[in-house]
């Protein structure tokens, strides 16, 4: 492919432009269908949601304006506090864009002290763009807020809290997306010293990444998409597609350097990068492949956009980046930045040594003469920083938790939730009948009304809204125990387990699915941590076939998942140490969340998993390369190591970079995703790459070739490397036959 590219650069380069546009512009055309959450959501959300949806029935934006005395003895049957509801109720439906208003001497929605209420209303039009409409609504509630100044009047909802929450964080979250490439490309004028060099990778990248984006909108027909999915995709497709330019030009440069001509380097460079490019390319879509296994819609649009974006950044990096770089030549050179990775001067008519790393041999010395302490050392320290991960307690963060207590729109939270607990997120009973007006549907409802409050599980109002022509009716229930996750869910699971056999449950033909943000956040956590063993067993099984297949070796496929677990495992004892006990979490901005967020412990193991073999495969492609060509295990070790050790460094560093963006962001659950993935990163590109690798390969000797016998009728995915051209300066010409292997073919 290299060869061809190089040949044909134009063709090439125009194919993957003309790629490019198309994709571009069919994405465009199709247009991208997102994910609806409730109904990718296994259990009782998504039988509630298929309901609604059913019946025609669009949950609408719900929003409460609360009336409260601050002090005094005002109470809400007083006249002045009479005339400051009706203001509101005047207010926002002279905004024209709210429907279903309610008083609360309606709905009995006045607190139990008698100084609080809550005006209720839906917003028109659809829930999920109620947001870009609720602004005209929350400045009627200010300006009668102004003119009561002796009450509390605030407006929060659905609509209100999404309005608030993108104004103050979105901007900040595509912010830290868009200063990634900025910050990749500056780390990489320092690795190469040159613009153009530099340029190459991010250009690669993030074509890679507007090609993913159409690819995706048309995909998306088949497996919804989301926001998230799409800053997954730049984030993994920024990380892989960096590093696969940086395996080949660093390789093509040394190529270079040692005396073989623009051709034969550019060979090479795709013969040997090029290969653990496509290997490495293929574990991460497996390793993204088992998010499909969630059955969450938001996992399966991540799983799909990143494979995507990682195919394209493969395909990429073996046909056009060799066009790119035959088109180019020296001038790849160009833009070279003064006193800045200047290199070394080679003697005239002398090829360059393979440039190696000063800071990496002299780290490796000693790890390859006592490679049995080197071992117990790093997978010691590994072990003991792991060790919080066996305390770990995962759950879905309240809003307090995410977000903190700064903005106003969470202190108008709590308010509600203090006066009216569980208010503000009520769990919600959707009732289908074949008549809903049945008098014995009627009769269990009230039933359920009053048991709901009787059990605990309530402390009431619990309202009933009935859509007679669709025989559907929604309870809402307030939860007792209000913003207390635990307690919140322990109401629901009354709800569910008693008080719903007890009444609803004994009317044939009636269905009575309990969802709601809390009823959402329990079959969200049930579904997540239900999907982590079949996950990890695909991805761990999968993973160890390919590097079996590429290297054709057992020991090899072994070390490669043991050094990925212990990697993963070292990252989850520092998100639980952090995030769930606190130690240094001051240090990272981070608030008592006392758990990490559900999700991310699956997620970290996909991606991680699947982003460590960059680095394995590109290292241990080295090694083998050079154990081929005649050196000893020691020496090829050292080799191997000593010489990717750069690129290796220079593709963590942007890496744990382009992460500890994301740990800088106020919401908790990226914060924890940033940390996480950036000492991880961080972990696996220097104690496992540059310590504990070298010296269990060191220890196990001629056996890290090892492959039975019987094993021998496997495909071949090797590559020859004895069929290499060689370098101009004398090398051993004696290639020997590795263990388990063929022999040169």
């Amino acid at each position: 492919m290299g060869a061809w590219s190089a040949r044909h650069r134009w063709a090439a380069v125009g194919a993957w432009l003309l790629l490019v546009v198309l994709a571009v512009f069919a994405g465009q055309a199709a247009g991208r269908v997102d994910v609806d959450e409730d109904r990718s959501m296994a259990g009782e959300v998504n039988q509630a949601a298929t309901i609604n949806d059913d019946a025609g029935l669009k949950s609408p934006a719900g929003e409460m304006v609360l009336v409260q005395a601050e002090g005094g003895t005002v109470k809400a049957t007083d006249p002045a506090f009479r005339a400051a509801v009706g203001d509101v109720v005047t207010a926002v439906k002279g905004t024209g864009q709210v429907t279903a208003v309610t008083t609360p001497y309606e709905t009995k929605s006045i607190s139990a002290d008698g100084r609080s209420a809550l005006v209720r209303f839906d917003m028109l039009g659809d829930e999920k763009t109620a947001g870009d409409r609720v602004q005209p609504v929350m400045d009627a509630v200010r300006k009668v807020q102004a003119q009561h100044s002796g009450l509390r009047i605030e407006e929060f909802g659905d609509a209100s809290a999404n309005k608030v929450l993108d104004d103050a964080f979105g901007t900040d979250f595509k912010t830290a997306e868009y200063s990634a490439v900025p910050l990749a490309l500056g780390i990489l004028l320092i690795a190469f010293g040159a613009l153009v060099a530099a340029l190459l990778p991010v250009l690669l990248a993030m074509t890679a990444f507007v090609a993913a984006g159409g690819v995706v909108a048309l995909v998306s027909h088949w497996v919804p998409m989301s926001d998230t999915a799409n800053s997954v995709m730049l984030l993994v497709g920024l990380a892989v597609g960096v590093d696969y330019c940086l395996f080949y030009l660093r390789r093509e440069r040394e190529e270079r350097a040692a005396g073989r001509d623009a051709e034969t380097a550019l060979k090479i460079a795709a013969a040997t990068s090029g290969r653990a490019v496509l290997i490495s390319g293929i574990t991460v879509i497996v390793a993204m492949a088992g998010m499909l296994f969630t059955g969450i819609g938001d996992f399966e649009a991540m799983g799909v956009a990143t494979m995507i974006v990682v195919a394209l950044a493969m395909v990429g990096s073996v046909t056009v980046l060799p066009a790119l770089m035959s088109l180019l030549g020296h001038r790849v050179e160009k833009g070279r930045i003064p006193f800045l990775n200047r290199g070394r001067k080679q003697a005239a008519g002398r090829p360059a040594a393979p440039r190696t790393s000063r800071a990496w041999r002299t780290v490796l010395r000693p790890v390859l003469r006592h490679p049995k302490a080197a071992t117990v050392i790093a997978a010691g320290a590994l072990l003991v920083v792991a060790l919080p991960a066996f305390g770990m307690k995962t759950a879905n963060l309240s809003m307090q938790q995410e977000l903190g207590d700064g903005l106003p729109i969470i202190q108008t939270y709590e308010h509600i939730d203090a006066a009216f607990p569980g208010g503000p997120a009520p769990a919600q009973v959707v009732v289908k009948a074949a008549d809903i007006d049945a008098p014995a549907v009627k009769k269990a409802i009230a039933a359920f009304q009053a048991e709901a409050v009787s059990s605990g599980a309530s402390k009431g109002p619990v309202t009933v809204t009935v859509h007679g022509p669709q025989n559907v009716a929604r309870i809402d229930v307030p939860l007792a125990g209000g913003s207390d996750r635990a307690k919140a869910e322990a109401n629901v699971r009354t709800l569910r387990d008693h008080v719903r056999p007890d009444t609803l449950g004994k009317i044939p033909g009636v269905q009575a699915p309990i969802t709601g943000e809390t009823a959402g956040s329990m079959d969200f956590t049930h579904k997540i941590t239900s999907s982590v063993p079949p996950v990890f067993a695909f991805v761990t099984v999968f993973a160890f076939l390919l590097m079996l297949l590429s290297f054709r070796s057992l020991t090899i496929a072994i070390t490669a998942i043991v050094l990925n677990l212990l990697s993963v495992g070292a990252a989850y004892g520092i998100l639980t140490a952090v995030f769930q006990h606190g130690w240094g979490a001051s240090l990272v901005g981070a608030h008592g969340t006392g758990a990490v967020v559900a999700w991310l412990p699956l997620f970290l193991f996909v991606i991680l998993f699947g982003l460590s073999m960059d680095y394995h495969v590109f290292v241990v492609s080295r090694i083998r390369e050079a154990r081929t060509r005649g050196l000893s295990t020691k020496a090829a070790i050292e080799h191997g190591i000593t010489t990717t050790a750069g690129v290796v460094t220079s593709a963590a560093v942007i890496m744990v970079a382009v992460f500890a963006i994301f740990g800088t962001l106020s919401m908790q659950s990226m914060k924890q995703m940033g940390v996480g993935l950036a000492f991880a990163v961080l972990i696996d590109a220097t104690v496992i790459r540059g310590v504990l690798l070298p010296a269990v390969m060191t220890l196990l000797g001629d056996r890290n070739w090892y492959l039975p016998r019987w094993m021998n009728r496997l495909p071949d995915m090797t590559h020859d490397e004895s069929a290499l051209p060689q370098p101009p300066a004398a090398e051993p010409h004696r290639v020997p036959q590795l263990a388990g292997t063929d022999g040169p073919r």
